[in-house]
């Protein structure tokens, strides 16, 4: 006779992909997740969203979401397309095949691995919000914050975090006045570092030398946002480190902190494909080579910018530890990368929590968040 009483197990939607430039990250971030969750203890229903927003029954076998030769995974359309519920008292998933609505069940948290825009920046989080789904990490406002560079330097600078200089250049200001932006980007000095002020990922990242350059690098920037932020170069060592939030009320932790060292004088910084696609180029040193003082100011730090936007779950929180030992703040991440080889679980592993132990422990925050207003 089988036994009937065992509890039910909890169901988690992987949800991955997406409409932003960051979509095959997300895809490589969902195999590592897919990867560490103990199937045990976890249902897991694999979804993702093609480039166009289609939300589709996908493969949840890990591989299939890993860079193999270079070439970047992605979620393609499928016949089974997915509805979340309409209502709050309505908890069951459908699945659309052939214009046929079929029962898909129930979903008791979504663990969504999005990043960039349409995802990782409160669009998604508000939908879910609107269902009345439990989800890992940050809620609507956080991730909007956390999303936008300009947005979040001010909540930073408010709760008096120091953030470096900084200018924006806003929709179409170039193309009015080119010689304004140009002067009040000058203020900075050189070198400056020209990024999309909601993207991430380095995508559309360029750092200037030259004036001359600068419209250039705005206008490539401008290809994945409107928005544009203008950084001042930090003289000091590029040094992140993971927060996660605490449960039961409790405050949340940072890892110890790690730093990421470009070898290859090809990458004139961290960008795209040093970070995915060229690994030999960089070099991970976790935990960071810090006096023991300076790695809890860079602890402390992490966790005041955590809570300055109201995250939940998890962030990454990246600094510039300067010669003199000061703590600039550069950004948040709310959904960092989470490949068993991205920073931020590394980061935790250092500090004694593994990537399967990681996965489980935000999975459990997520299912004990109330849902609605908290």
């Amino acid at each position: 006779m089988s036994d009937t009483s065992a509890p039910r197990r909890p169901r988690v939607m992987v949800l991955f992909g997406g409409r932003s430039g960051e979509h095959p990250i997300s895809c490589v971030t969902a195999g590592g997740v897919l990867r560490a969750i103990d199937r045990d203890r976890y249902d897991v229903l694999a979804v993702g969203i093609t480039r166009d927003g289609r939300w589709v029954l996908v493969d949840d076998d890990p591989d299939r979401w890993a860079i193999t030769g270079g070439r970047l995974p992605e979620v393609t359309d499928a016949p089974a397309r997915v509805l979340l519920p309409q209502a709050v008292d309505d908890r069951e998933l459908q699945v659309l095949r052939g214009g046929v609505a079929e029962a898909l069940g129930t979903v008791d948290v979504v663990f969504p691995l999005l990043h960039g825009p349409f995802g990782e920046d409160g669009t998604l989080q508000g939908m879910l919000e609107l269902a009345d789904v439990r989800y890992v990490g940050a809620g609507v406002l956080a991730s909007a914050v956390g999303m936008d560079k300009q947005m979040m330097k001010l909540v930073f600078a408010g709760q008096g975090l120091t953030v470096g200089p900084y200018r924006v250049v806003r929709p179409g200001e170039l193309d009015r006045d080119p010689v304004g932006v140009v002067a009040h980007v000058q203020e900075l000095g050189l070198p400056v570092f020209v990024k999309p002020a909601r993207a991430g990922s380095s995508l559309g990242i360029s750092r200037v030398d030259d004036w001359a350059d600068l419209e250039t690098a705005i206008r490539a920037a401008a290809e994945h946002d409107p928005k544009v932020v203008v950084e001042a170069a930090i003289v000091g060592r590029e040094i992140e480190c993971g927060v996660l939030g605490g449960a039961d009320g409790r405050p949340a932790r940072a890892s110890l902190p790690g730093e990421i060292v470009v070898t290859d004088h090809r990458h004139a910084f961290y960008d795209f494909e040093a970070k995915y696609l060229d690994e030999a180029s960089v070099r991970l040193e976790c935990p960071a080579d810090l006096p023991a003082d300076v790695i809890e100011r860079v602890r402390a730090i992490a966790v005041q910018a955590f809570d300055a936007v109201g995250c939940e779950g998890l962030a990454r929180v990246d600094v510039f530890v300067t010669p003199d030992g000061d703590v600039v703040v550069n950004e948040i991440n709310t959904m960092p990368g989470f490949t068993p080889f991205s920073m931020y679980p590394r980061m935790w592993a250092a500090t004694g929590t593994d990537y399967p132990t990681l996965v489980d422990e935000l999975l459990r925050l997520a299912l004990e968040r109330p849902t609605g207003l908290r």
